[in-house]
């Protein structure tokens, strides 16, 4: 479902899309074009073959050069590896065009921090691509976690991306599932029990990693990650405990195409209004800062 009963009261926010990838076409070249909120105006990418292919179900133009995709948009989406991303939006950001990233934002803390320093300074829209935060499910989980004293916390992230298909990308298969998934549960961790003020982990990046973390008001949460299990379909399952029932989320069966008109049409509000929501860049950084630390430990 990528369309919306409601109406749009703005002209729709002009976008480029960096990146012709599998992702790209099933999610952001696809909920992009869809509107009212976006309109898909062109498609750059390394192989204009591939671009081409993008672009053409909805009529976009293929854009020969980065500059001239610039050009032609006010707000730029980026389906592309992180450190591609983290040059290439440093550039639109300069540029004045607010940007729709991907996580992590870069391939590493100080890439990431250049890249924040760049919307910083242009003062550009941000807003991150973290799909199960804009599903109404996990929005009713978090307000239900806000009420919680919860002591402690399990989780994980599971996939079968690494063993083979489309998201078998080489940054993936090089750096591993913290990078991958690990942005996905941290952030979740730190929205449903409160900041996250230090992580530890163990592991191997590769196949099979845990995470400690302790919050600031005490609760320790663990969370496993792999994308190299055989697993039907990728499970994010979060249960939190304390003195209360057992609250669980557990995204397995739900239908993330309900994520996507609502990420549509607050990237476009954001871009309208000028003011980023609080999945922003600078929350790209705060995550890219807890996997370094995992890193380090």
């Amino acid at each position: 479902m990528t369309g919306t009963s409601h109406t749009w009261p703005h002209a729709p926010v002009r976008v480029g899309l960096v990146g012709a990838g599998p992702w790209a076409r099933a999610v952001h070249a696809r909920v992009l074009a869809a509107g009212p909120e976006t309109q898909l105006t062109s498609v750059w990418a390394r192989r204009p073959e591939a671009a081409r292919e993008t672009a053409a179900p909805y009529g976009a133009d293929v854009a020969a050069t980065f500059e001239e995709l610039l050009d032609g948009c006010e707000a730029v989406a980026f389906a592309v590896p992180p450190a591609v991303q983290a040059e290439l939006a440093s550039v639109a950001a300069k540029a004045g065009k607010a940007l729709l990233m991907e996580k992590p934002i870069a391939l590493d803390l100080p890439s990431a921090q250049r890249l924040v320093d760049a919307v910083d300074t242009a003062g550009v829209v941000s807003q991150l691509v973290l799909t199960n935060r804009y599903h109404p499910a996990t929005r009713q989980f978090l307000k239900a976690a806000q009420g919680l004293d919860v002591v402690g916390a399990r989780s994980c992230c599971l996939s079968s991306a690494f063993l083979g298909g489309d998201f078998a990308t080489p940054w993936r298969l090089e750096h591993g599932a913290l990078l991958d998934l690990g942005p996905h549960l941290l952030d979740l961790l730190d929205a449903a029990l409160g900041p996250i003020v230090r992580v530890r982990g163990a592991g191997d990046l590769r196949r099979w990693i845990e995470l400690t973390c302790e919050h600031a008001n005490g609760a320790i949460s663990q969370a496993s990650l792999s994308g190299s299990v055989d697993v039907e379909r990728g499970i994010t399952r979060i249960e939190l405990f304390g003195r209360h029932p057992e609250l669980v989320f557990d995204s397995t069966a739900l239908d993330h195409e309900e994520s996507w008109p609502v990420l549509r049409r607050e990237f476009a509000t954001a871009v309208r209004t000028g003011q980023s929501g609080g999945l922003d860049a600078r929350r790209g950084l705060y995550l890219q800062t807890l996997m370094a630390q995992a890193l380090e430990s």
